[in-house]
């Protein structure tokens, strides 16, 4: 028989709160009822065995060496520090305590063992990976009670370049012991975890996702591209007319694929086709310890009629506000009946890079799921998505040499449609007619081994001195100060292309 879970869970913890239901009472109740709801035992904890434990990864091997040296100097403490990757599978255990060991094998919190909330219930690292925040769950705040003999600290890690949940730092010890410092101890070997990645990811910057901005999409101030949507490519169109269709029916979208290929200006679009009187909500999700004030500045717009919302970066939701973005999103419309031919009360529609990574919540309220392609994969978009973005800089049609239009529609745009508008807008800044010798050099190479500081200022003084008008590359040779068998050499070597007029 299962207990009152919700019950007993709020009296623990408004007890310890003073009364109040504080966001992180919220947290745990919400687990809770999604453990209820994934059939997780309340009394004996079954984790699935996932076999042989993945050792190859930068995640791993950096989460290895810090967890080896904090455990040195813990060795005697009556911890166990863990190390586990974004599914909750535990990779590997440090411990100077046999008889927590042995306990800790008992309910399978061991390596090779997936711990997360659905295998496990609420617990300090399925917690923790659900809601991308530090957790701390106390010995009477785990779902299962084979679990209650102890307290759990845990800190989701992310890759420090793709912003990617890789896993989480967890720190287990026994209920009787004071949690103290426990928190603060696995967020430091979370951070250290961190910034050991970006020290042996060579230092790649991490590419900037916008945080937590709600805006309205008015007319005319249309969405990014709208102005370009008739010049769009075959694969942009059908992506958009699938998403159309799909809106038109009052049905939920999600648009999937890289960060900055036009996810959200494909919805934006879409709904203004399929509703257009509909008012559009555009809605990014912030870091998770903002969540909380980011749902209350906007939520209260749900219940107004015809509204549209566009939920940006679905994928970094935790999973207790895609729970209750659900919830209400079901009780507005169960509340508001749709008359036949009418709009529905409520659209839904969310961007993501991988679906899979979506909380289930929200997963599940999606009918239609629409692949968008990067803009490597459409580069007959560059040109009109560039003569976009010059004209939104300088209000006016700025020319292109046939220079910069093939160098622009070569490269591979890893930053997709968001690197080309910065890159095209810095450019209009500076001229009139936009030629190679106002883009990035690294624009104009195709070289795709890492660089050094040095061979990174060669490639640039080629670049500038290529790039003056009438200048050829035997003139560029003299003036460098190197034959032109050299320059050629150099040319191959960076991945560039000699200047055709």
């Amino acid at each position: 028989m299962k207990p009152n879970h919700e019950k007993s869970l709020t009296a623990t913890t408004e007890e310890s709160s003073g009364g109040g239901v504080s966001s992180s009472t919220r947290r745990l109740l919400a687990s809770w009822q999604r453990s209820q709801e994934y059939g997780v035992s309340p009394e004996i904890v079954e984790p699935a065995w996932a076999g042989e434990v993945p050792d190859d990864s930068l995640f791993y091997q950096c989460g290895q060496e810090v967890l080896a040296g904090l455990h040195q100097t813990l060795s005697n403490e009556p911890l166990s520090l863990m190390l586990t990757d974004a599914e909750g599978l535990v990779l590997n255990r440090f411990s100077g305590d046999s008889s927590l060991l042995r306990a800790l094998d008992r309910v399978h919190l061991a390596p090779g063992f997936a711990f997360s909330e659905r295998e496990a219930g609420t617990n300090g690292l399925g917690l923790a990976l659900a809601d991308r925040v530090p957790t701390l769950v106390r010995a009477e705040e785990h779902y299962s009670a084979s679990l209650r003999t102890y307290t759990c600290a845990a800190v989701p890690v992310m890759d420090p370049v793709t912003g990617h949940l890789e896993g989480s730092i967890n720190i287990t010890t026994w209920s009787k012991t004071s949690p103290g410092l426990l928190l603060a101890l696995a967020q430091s070997a979370a951070t250290n975890t961190s910034t050991l990645m970006f020290s042996r990811s060579q230092g790649r910057a991490a590419p900037a996702r916008p945080q937590g901005g709600v805006f309205r999409v008015r007319r005319p101030r249309l969405e990014p591209a709208a102005g370009t949507m008739r010049a769009m490519s075959a694969p942009w169109t059908a992506a958009l007319e699938q998403a159309t269709a799909t809106l038109a029916r009052g049905n939920a979208v999600a648009a999937i694929g890289e960060h900055g290929s036009g996810r959200a200006t494909l919805l934006g679009q879409a709904l203004r086709q399929a509703h257009p009187a509909s008012r559009i909500l555009c809605a990014t999700v912030p870091s998770p310890e903002m969540v909380d004030a980011w749902l209350a500045l906007w939520t209260p717009e749900l219940s107004k009629s015809d509204t549209a919302i566009i939920i940006e970066n679905a994928d970094f939701l935790p999973a207790w506000a895609a729970h209750e973005l659900a919830a209400h999103a079901r009780n507005i419309l169960s509340s508001s009946p749709r008359a036949p031919g009418a709009a529905p009360s409520l659209l839904w529609a969310f961007s993501a890079e991988q679906l899979d990574h979506v909380p289930q919540p929200l997963r599940e309220s999606v009918e239609t799921v629409v692949p968008v392609p990067s803009l490597r994969e459409r580069p007959s978009d560059v040109m009109p998505l560039a003569r976009y973005a010059a004209r939104q800089t300088r209000l006016r049609d700025l020319d292109f040499t046939p220079a910069a239009e093939r160098a622009l529609t070569n490269h591979d745009w890893p930053g997709n449609v968001d690197e080309l508008v910065e890159v095209v807008h810095a450019a209009a800044l500076v001229t009139e007619t936009i030629d190679v010798r106002h883009l990035p050099p690294g624009l104009l190479s195709r070289c795709t081994q890492k660089l050094t500081r040095i061979e990174k200022f060669e490639r640039d003084e080629i670049v500038r001195t290529l790039a003056q008008p009438g200048m050829s590359v035997a003139a560029a040779a003299v003036e460098l100060g190197i034959s032109r068998a050299t320059i050629y050499r150099r040319l191959a070597k960076l991945g560039l292309a000699p200047r055709r007029s």
